[in-house]
Order: structure tokens, then C-alpha cells, then sequence
């Protein structure tokens, strides 16, 4: 099984105020946290696509061992940091897992994902908390070629999933840590006390899984135990 993981760090953090992916996060900066839980198996390949503030964040990814790449195109919007992080993956990759550097998740919730992924041979899976869906979002290798043709005017990665909504699996998580994302100070302070108090609790498991149906019926499906 050939596994990727695409780690988008090239927005300006205009809101924040400074770079996201250099904001610590416990004993780390944010986007070396992410690559250490994106580096675990059965991810055999991080790559980080940069833009903004790209020469102070690239020894960071460097040393955390991933792939960096640098999006000239940055200030155009998300879709074109995919597009390049796409055509950098290898076209025989079975598994593709796409987060934005602003969205911390523990190895074990993407460890999940990609199981029941590939487990259930799904197209996309994304997880779920109380029925809203989060991040990241796994997709099948045969989406290569659509992930590399994303556009911001049809909602990048979004307008993707609408596109293959009948064949969208949900896995739903017992922790609202799926949803966890940051823009401002603000959001970046209660995101981190969120998510370490939920680490240190014991929490990101799942529950079970639930397939939208193409006909818009739901199937439910048991976990092992």
C-alpha cells in the first residue's frame, strides 16, 4: 500500500497575524507537530506545499524529515497549493491523505481514517463529529488526476467532494478534535486548550461508520471490536 500525506503551509495568515505553521504547539511548532503525527505508519510519503513567509518555515519541515515544495502562486487561494502537492505525488499512490497545517491531528485519528479507507476500498472518507464533517479527508489514488486540475472559481477540494458526493464515507469520531481549526488568537487559544485537554483524557477514538448511500439513504456499518 502506498500512502501520501499533502500538508498545505502557504497561506498568509492574515488573520492571525503571524505564520500558522511555525505557532507552538506543545513542545513544537505547529507544522513540525503535524509532520511527526503524518509521518507514522502507513504514511510513506509527507509532502509540505509553502508559499507565504516559506524561507523562515522550510528548515522547520527540513528537519522534521518531509518533502517541501514552494508555491509561487500562493497569494491565488488553497487550490493551487493542492494542484502542486498533487502532481508531486507519484501517479501509482493507492492512498492520499490532504490537511491544512492549521488543522492539528493526532497520528491515531489519520491512522484511523486511512484503515477504514482502505479497509472498505472507499473513493473519499472524511471524519465526522455529531454528523459535521472535518479533517483531513482521505481520497482514493484514482482521484490523482482531479486533485491536480482543482481550481479556486469550483471550490478547490470542496467542489471535489461535491462532485462525488454519492461516494463520500463519513467515520464518525467521539471527539470534536476532527473539527479543530485556527485564524485568529483567539481560536488559536481555545483550539490548543481543547486539544490538549482531549489528549490528556484519552479521547480521539470513533464510534462507528456510516457510508452516504448514492441515493442519499445512509448505511450503517459496525466497527470491529
Amino acid at each position: 500500500m502506498t500512502v501520501a500525506a499533502i500538508l498545505l503551509a502557504g497561506g498568509e495568515s492574515s488573520r492571525m497575524g503571524q505564520p500558522k505553521a511555525l505557532l507552538p504547539w506543545g513542545a513544537q511548532k505547529l507544522v513540525e507537530y503535524q509532520i511527526d503525527q503524518l509521518r507514522q505508519p502507513p504514511v510513506e510519503r509527507v509532502i509540505v506545499v509553502l508559499g507565504h513567509e516559506a524561507e523562515r518555515i522550510k528548515p522547520v519541515v527540513e528537519h522534521a524529515g518531509a518533502e517541501v515544495l514552494f508555491n509561487e502562486l500562493y497569494k491565488r487561494g488553497r487550490a493551487s497549493s493542492l494542484r502542486m502537492g498533487a502532481r508531486a505525488v507519484v501517479d501509482d499512490t493507492r492512498t492520499i491523505v490532504i490537511l491544512d497545517v492549521d488543522q492539528p491531528r493526532p497520528g491515531r485519528v489519520v491512522q484511523r481514517l486511512i484503515e477504514n479507507h482502505v479497509r472498505a476500498s472507499n473513493l473519499i472518507t472524511v471524519p465526522t463529529f455529531q454528523g459535521k464533517r472535518g479533517h483531513p479527508t482521505v481520497v482514493d489514488g484514482w482521484l490523482l488526476p482531479e486533485l491536480r486540475r482543482v481550481r479556486e472559481r469550483t471550490e478547490g477540494l470542496r467542489g471535489l467532494l461535491e462532485q462525488h458526493e454519492a461516494d463520500v464515507v463519513e467515520l464518525p469520531f467521539d471527539s470534536e478534535v476532527v473539527l479543530v481549526g485556527m485564524n485568529t488568537p483567539q481560536e488559536y487559544e481555545a483550539a490548543k486548550a481543547k486539544y490538549f485537554a482531549e489528549e490528556e483524557a484519552g479521547g480521539f477514538e470513533h464510534s462507528t461508520q456510516i457510508r452516504r448511500a448514492p441515493h442519499g439513504d445512509r448505511v450503517m456499518q459496525g466497527e470491529e471490536p
